[in-house]
């Protein structure tokens, strides 16, 4: 396994920890393997492997493998077909070398600091309550959006772990993708400086995040129970 992708996974695994204990779902890191007690949030995981030596039946015997529910196959290494399983999609790790010398925050980007900051945030995302006010006071969480005449034209969140930063839930409203990115990339790096920065992407978000600088480090596969 690239150390980049290992690194990329861990980080992701402490993102979804995090999001449900915002929700009151506690969770347990395996060595192998990072497991909710209960159903996850909307579009978020309930498990998430850590090793490429998992099979099938070491996945399905730690999770509640009733409808809803889906595992992060970080390495696309476990066929969950053979438990019933669909292939919700596939998708790529990707890795960003740090930024040199991070200059601040760029123009029309800033942190999103307080809920109500954060409930225009989410309404522009899409992502309606699953982004619960605890996220703003976390030092480990940078939720930053870009501004044009019209409101939130762009947003993204980063989250430090302790070799990386991950870069998710990147979107648009008004800005091009590729102001985005490039934001996006200055805005997280200002905030957690000196560190490569890590995420995944399907094939319709690899485009963009490649022209930006981020170079794929292996592939990834999202598997859910119908």
């Amino acid at each position: 396994m690239d150390p980049r992708a290992v690194a990329a996974a861990r980080n992701n695994a402490e993102w979804c920890d995090l999001v449900c204990r915002t929700h009151g779902i506690d969770a347990t890191f395996e060595p192998d393997m990072w497991v909710a007690h209960r159903r996850s949030p909307p579009l978020y995981p309930d498990a998430v492997t850590l090793s490429d030596r998992l099979s099938a039946g070491d996945v399905v015997r730690r999770v509640d493998s009733s409808t809803g529910c889906s595992v992060k196959d970080s390495f696309a290494s476990v066929d969950l077909s053979l438990e019933g399983f669909g292939l919700l999609f596939d998708a790529e790790w990707i890795y960003h070398e740090p930024a040199e010398h991070p200059a601040g925050v760029p123009a029309g980007w800033s942190l999103v600091q307080t809920p109500d900051e954060l409930r225009t945030w989410a309404a522009a995302h899409g992502g309606g309550e699953v982004f619960r006010p605890a996220l703003v006071s976390d030092p480990a969480v940078a939720i930053v959006a870009a501004y044009d005449d019209e409101g939130i034209a762009a947003g993204v969140i980063g989250n430090r772990s302790a070799s990386v930063v991950g870069v998710s839930n990147l979107f648009t409203a008004t800005a091009d993708e590729g102001q985005a990115w490039a934001g996006a990339i200055v805005a997280i790096s200002a905030r957690f400086p000196g560190l490569p920065l890590v995420g995944y992407e399907g094939e319709a978000g690899l485009p963009a995040a490649h022209h930006a600088g981020f170079v794929s480090v292996g592939p990834l596969r999202v598997w859910h129970w119908d």
